[in-house]
């Protein structure tokens, strides 16, 4: 890893010795459960109940960051693998459902974010970058490419944690959105949206892959046509991104749906304010 120099193989680097140490201070139980005499060990099992169905994979060329995270989660209740190059990713994701990879940008055989690109052109699996490489740059890259969240290195479990869950739920949000009434398709400038099915069809009749970020977002503007709505309003969505994220979101959606990005006018700029979702939109 660039910058991280080690005097002999048994010196483990610095972000692995940081993030132990963290591991140490949240694996002993919370504060509420010291106040209140609570067995941590009850709690890890009640939480294992409630989310053992859902399966993350972690994507890290170092063993020990693998099993440090997988550890966590694991007493979290979450059903974790791990991998150590973009062939055993891709072998656990042929042989079982993953419903969230954490992916490191710097991997043996193939580059993190040509991993990102791959995942969400053929999935809607959440995505959450975990690097050392904290470049902002590579941050934008990975938002564009589809990823739903980025921690760089040396990170803090419960930050992952957070950001795991903020994933997971937004990725579950869409039947809790759902219209009362039976209309739950909306057409606009010849595309067809179903919030119940998750299906986003062009004017010509082909289905569009969306990130959960990006149907949540587009979901957000066709219920609220001509309605100039603030990054603060769209970031105040249950579980929503930073108002930066709005920002690249909207960035992937024009690209998709308009047809000129440079020039939108579907979802359009309003300076000073936010955006506005121009078409008419019919329910049918």
């Amino acid at each position: 890893m660039a910058g991280i120099v080690t005097s002999s193989s048994d010196v483990k680097p610095f972000y692995v010795k940081i993030c132990n140490y963290m591991y140490d201070q949240v694996s002993v139980g919370s504060p509420l459960d010291r106040l209140t005499g609570a067995d941590p060990r009850q709690r890890a099992n009640d939480v294992k109940h409630m989310n053992h169905n859902t399966h993350i994979l972690v994507v890290d060329d170092e063993p020990e960051i693998c099993e440090l995270v997988r550890h966590y989660l694991t007493d979290e209740g979450y059903r974790v693998s791990t991998a150590h190059d973009g062939a055993g990713m891709r072998r656990v994701i042929a042989q079982d459902l993953v419903n969230l990879v954490i992916l490191d940008l710097k991997l043996p055989d193939e580059d993190g974010l040509t991993l990102a690109r791959w995942l969400r052109e053929n999935s809607r699996v959440g995505i959450i970058i975990l690097s050392g490489r904290g470049e902002t740059l590579d941050r934008i890259i990975g938002l564009e490419l589809g990823a739903d969240d980025y921690l760089p290195k040396p990170f803090d479990l419960r930050e992952l944690l957070a950001q795991v869950k903020s994933v997971l739920r937004r990725a579950s949000a869409g039947p809790a959105e759902r219209p009362a009434t039976p209309r739950s398709r909306a057409r606009f400038a010849g595309w067809e949206l179903d919030l119940l099915s998750r299906e986003f069809l062009s004017p010509l009749d082909k289905e569009v892959s969306l990130t959960t970020g990006e149907f949540d977002l587009l979901a957000t503007f066709v219920k609220n046509p001509n309605d100039v709505l603030s990054r603060d309003q769209l970031c105040n969505r249950e579980a929503g991104p930073s108002g930066r994220m709005i920002d690249v979101q909207v960035g992937r959606l024009r690209r998709k749906i308009e047809d000129d990005p440079e020039n939108p006018a579907i979802i359009k700029t309003v300076r000073g304010c936010g955006y506005m979702f121009a078409p008419i939109v019919e329910w049918i």
